[in-house]
């Protein structure tokens, strides 16, 4: 039986965003000045021009990867203790969709149509585990999607496919199974409603050849245009009933986030003074917080439910990220110590974030075996365990996410067309030396 400790997702989790690829660094820079050969004395024969070296295989820029860990993080412990005042304090979501527009907007110099095939490719094969097995366990509870009030008939399983493709919102249950049961009856909301960020995340892959397009043609149009959009379908200036509704507010909040992720990678942020990127950014997250007090959800400063609140300060909060961006080829300082971690949390980003909520509700289960200990009997033992019951819930999720990173994790090296790896940690593996230490300002 759970005691009642529920972790902190709403009915739109928040997730944080999933690729562990490597980035090449900010290639929109002034290119260099080809080499040329001094000037020799007509009696001399020039010697001949050495040749060019053979391009590398593109290295990470850590900066980025260190990004990414953080953000997964920051969700994991959003979604475990329900803190609101995360959602200022870092947006992981709006960096994450920056972090994978500017990886997008690097791979775009390839056919567009092999890219996507790509990318998708990538999400889908960790997608079809984690689908298997939640939609295993609705069904063994007895959910049929045929039969569920909210969805009904042919409908129900129409919807199904999004657990293949999501291009929609898949049908779950709102209430499986008993409340006194090993988890606790909206267990089904919390695990499958994360699943809303890939939609969000294929849309923009679909969607990015022509975003691309457009900023290379209009940068300042297509980087500012997601954000009127939310000021339209996010206030309740227009509404869009619906999923299809959701679905183009998710789009038009983070779709600025994702277009700074060209600018980034295109150089355009590097053009302007850092002064007055900065001071534009504060002003526009200012704006954010003042639209935020005044539009308070149920759930207080969650800017999760203030979707022109988070678009604008996740806008303003990515901008300053990028501007101050270094490169770096290996984490520097005391930072190196986590190397190993943010290397592994970048190769299993999906299944991380995948399976996370389900896992933090695994702990609940876990923990409430203590209670029957014969030490644990007494009211002042069972009071402790109460008070501490998240913090235990914390502690016990990383060991439970780890065990799913050597269970199914490898998956994603399979749809990547790696050699499948149980602890991709990178510990075997040597980093490139840095070149010539140029860094970013």
């Amino acid at each position: 039986m759970t005691h009642g400790y529920t972790t902190g997702t709403g009915t739109s989790p928040e997730p944080a965003g999933p690729y562990g690829t490597p980035y090449a660094g900010n290639t929109g820079a002034a290119p260099q000045t080809p080499y040329t050969l001094p000037q020799q004395r007509a009696a001399e024969p020039a010697p001949e021009p050495a040749p060019a070296p053979a391009p590398g295989k593109p290295v990470r820029d850590r900066y980025l990867d260190l990004l990414r860990s953080i953000a997964l993080v920051r969700v994991v412990v959003y979604h475990l203790f329900g803190w609101a005042w995360l959602t200022v304090l870092f947006p992981s979501m709006g960096v994450m969709f920056a972090l994978a527009g500017s990886l997008m907007a690097r791979s775009l110099k390839r056919p567009a149509l092999g890219v996507i095939r790509s990318r998708v490719r990538r999400l889908l094969p960790p997608l079809w585990a984690f689908s298997a097995v939640v939609l295993a366990m609705m069904f063994v509870n007895g959910w049929n999607p045929a039969e569920d009030p909210d969805h009904g008939d042919t409908w129900g399983l129409v919807g199904l496919f999004n657990y293949i493709v999501p291009i929609g919102a898949p049908p779950y249950p709102w209430h499986i199974g008993s409340k006194s049961g090993l988890l606790e009856d909206t267990w089904a909301v919390q695990a499958a409603g994360v699943l809303w960020y890939l939609r969000a995340y294929l849309w923009f892959v679909l969607a990015s050849p022509l975003l691309l397009w457009l900023f290379r043609k209009a940068p300042w149009p297509t980087l500012l245009a997601p954000l009127g959009l939310t000021a339209v379908v996010g206030t309740g200036v227009v509404t869009i009933p619906g999923e299809t509704g959701n679905a183009v507010t998710d789009f038009a909040v983070y779709g600025s986030c994702w277009v700074l992720g060209f600018a980034h990678h295109e150089g355009l942020l590097k053009e302007i003074p850092r002064y007055v990127s900065v001071s534009c950014a504060s002003l526009v997250m200012a704006f954010g917080l003042w639209w935020a007090s005044n539009h308070l959800g149920p759930d207080g400063w969650d800017l999760n439910d203030i979707p022109l609140a988070q678009a604008t300060w996740s806008f303003g909060f990515v901008v300053i990220l990028l501007q101050y961006s270094p490169s770096w080829q290996e984490l520097p300082g005391r930072l190196a110590r986590w190397d190993k971690l943010v290397t592994l949390s970048n190769n299993r980003a999906v299944t991380i974030y995948l399976w996370h909520n389900l896992l933090i509700m695994a702990t609940v289960p876990i923990i409430d075996l203590a209670y029957r200990l014969p030490f644990m009997q007494s009211e002042r033992a069972m009071s402790a365990l109460d008070s501490a019951y998240t913090l235990w819930m914390f502690a016990l999720v990383w060991p439970l996410i780890g065990l799913m990173v050597l269970a199914v994790g490898w998956v994603e090296d399979l749809a990547a067309k790696r050699r499948p790896r149980l602890w991709p940690n990178g510990s075997r593996s040597k980093r490139p030396q840095p070149s010539g230490g140029a860094h970013r300002g």
